[in-house]
């Protein structure tokens, strides 16, 4: 494995947790009531998901051939990797003097979710990187370019992680076109927290797959559930790269009980809606930079003091991301932006800190 790899951050203990972009106010009571009520026997057989991908294909108002459901998102674009990465029976063998030999290559715009590159090189794929603009825009013209014979992946993240701005349908549209035996995986994981999406999009594009996750604004990350979600034809390839039984039963029962309550989610988003203009107000104030997110977190320039402040806050309990390293976001840290109580607790320590340090 390369130096690419995913870095899983450490466990920290208690505190207050906006360093992973999880729900902060936890997962709907009609959950645990669900988890509850699961019997001996529930968790002895294999589970049956009908009816719980037929909830979920209803949810997100698709056809449940279209839909897969995945042990977390993590799973779906793993299966993507293997799918359309592993080498074809027709390639040749080269020298180590070749660039890329005869690999498949997936594409991935940077700064992303680093399982991405992890996914393309487990698999014996080739990793082709597309730097950012300033902007933290997607570079469609860039990305075009990239494009090589031996592409069969393109990893989007829309909202994008960590910046969270949208990735616009027509540059998703373009992309398709331009890999029309390929596939374009739109990364939807933070979709919940905004309201513009690509599953209206996706009979248009044949060649695009959507994936979801309900870790976050559900609450679910612990019990590890995602869905992908595209044409029945391609659904029935990724299906076949993965295990028959990857979903255990606690999570096929939280997430039907989870998409039963609305009003929970709804609660959640208003909390992320006031929690994100609290941090706007907040880098205005100071003079910092920001980018206006449609996810659950905001993306802040601190400056060269990026991880002091990350280390001084950490002192205190309170864990946020350093997202310094990524390309284009030097100086940069990541605030989850979750329950308005725990947003105010950050910033004001935040505030001092900035105050000491400069």
């Amino acid at each position: 494995m390369s130096g690419s790899q995913y870095q899983r951050e450490p466990e920290l203990g208690e505190g207050l947790r906006l360093h992973l972009n999880e729900n902060t106010g936890g997962c709907s009571p009609a959950v645990i009531a669900a988890l509850r009520a699961l019997s001996p026997l529930d968790a002895a057989v294999y589970p049956d998901y009908g009816r719980v991908n037929a909830v979920c294909a209803r949810h997100l108002g698709v056809d449940p051939a279209r839909l897969l459901l995945t042990n977390g998102l993590d799973e779906g674009i793993l299966a993507a990797a293997i799918a359309y990465l592993q080498r074809d029976p027709g390639d040749v063998a080269v020298g180590p003097g070749a660039a890329g030999g005869g690999r498949p290559e997936g594409l991935i715009a940077e700064p992303c979710f680093g399982m991405y590159a992890d996914c393309i090189e487990a698999v014996g794929g080739r990793i082709v990187r597309v730097p950012p603009p300033a902007s933290l825009d997607t570079p469609v013209d860039t990305l075009v370019a990239a494009i090589t014979p031996r592409t069969r992946v393109i990893y989007l993240t829309s909202p994008g992680n960590p910046s969270g701005l949208l990735v616009p349908a027509a540059t998703i549209h373009a992309l398709a076109r331009a890999l029309p035996q390929g596939l374009v995986f739109v990364d939807e994981a933070y979709a919940d927290f905004t309201d513009a999406h690509f599953l209206g999009e996706l009979e248009r594009a044949p060649n695009v797959v959507v994936g979801r996750t309900f870790a976050k604004a559900y609450g679910l990350a612990a019990l590890r559930i995602g869905a992908v979600v595209g044409s029945a034809e391609v659904i029935a390839r990724l299906r076949r790269s993965l295990p028959p039984y990857s979903i255990n039963v606690a999570a096929a029962v939280a997430l039907e009980a989870a998409l039963g309550d609305q009003a929970h989610l709804d609660g959640y988003r208003a909390q992320v809606r006031a929690s994100k203009a609290k941090v706007y107000a907040f880098c205005d104030r100071l003079g910092l930079g920001y980018w206006r997110s449609d996810a659950n977190f905001v993306l802040v320039r601190v400056g060269p003091r990026a991880s002091a402040v990350v280390e001084a806050l950490r002192e205190r309990r309170i864990f946020v991301r350093d997202r310094s390293s990524e390309p284009g976001c030097a100086g940069c840290i990541r605030i989850t932006a979750g329950i308005v109580a725990h947003t105010e607790q950050c910033l004001a320590a935040l505030e001092e800190i900035l105050c000491a340090v400069a």
